[in-house]
């Protein structure tokens, strides 16, 4: 499939406000509520799968910009880069997760309203391509926030 950079914004944007309006008004106890989690991975909250989703919506912006990958990043697998990604930020406080998140989304949409119109639609690529900027966003909202909050 081919995309739009019209397209694209417009899933990203839309995935945006409804995890932001989940989350933006969250009390201390919400963000705290563990989230639906195999008793073999670490102990998530609704704000440590905050982190999760901005982390690798952060690393799609980077990877669309062609910079380097991070070196204590570097060879990590899925696992391991996730176990990173709670230990970075399992002691900082939600509101400042929550403004990293809304950071993250500003750079996004700058980096896809300047991304050449090649790095659409010159290749094909799969339905949710760039999954990380909104379907692993909404698959996190619903499964895990969601899902917490409603316990």
């Amino acid at each position: 499939m081919r995309h739009t950079r019209e397209e694209v914004i417009h899933r990203v944007i839309e995935e945006f406000e409804q995890l932001d309006r989940l989350v933006g008004s969250l009390t201390d106890e919400e963000w705290s509520k563990p989230v639906p989690r195999p008793e073999s991975k670490d102990p998530w909250t609704v704000k440590d799968t905050l982190a999760h989703i901005t982390h690798w919506k952060a690393d799609t912006i980077r990877k669309a910009r062609r910079q380097r990958v991070p070196p204590e990043e570097k060879g990590l697998n899925w696992t391991d880069g996730n176990r990173l990604i709670y230990l970075r930020w399992r002691d900082v406080p939600p509101r400042e997760v929550l403004a990293w998140h809304r950071q993250v989304q500003a750079n996004a949409l700058t980096v896809l309203r300047a991304a050449p119109e090649s790095w659409f639609h010159n290749r094909e690529r799969r339905e949710e391509w760039p999954f990380d900027l909104d379907g692993h966003s909404s698959y996190h909202r619903i499964n895990d926030i969601e899902a917490a909050l409603k316990k």
